[in-house]
């Protein structure tokens, strides 16, 4: 059966990671206008998190699948 949390995990984390690299490496400069807040690490972090929990349901789903064969 088709579990669509991996797929979305493997996305969410590929993005999360992107945008938190891209928070690390850019210059504070370009965060004036946010109050001085990194908005894209924040944000980077938040759908990494995102997208290991969906990475984690799915392992989950697949070794109880596996169990009770």
């Amino acid at each position: 059966m088709f579990d669509l949390r991996l797929p979305a995990g493997l996305l969410f984390t590929l993005i999360g990671l992107l945008l938190a690299g891209f928070g690390v490496v850019s210059p504070a400069e370009i965060y004036r206008r946010s109050f001085g807040l990194n908005v894209n690490l924040a944000w980077g972090l938040v759908v990494l998190a995102f997208g290991l929990v969906m990475l984690g349901a799915a392992w989950r789903a697949r070794r109880r699948a596996l169990s009770d064969r």
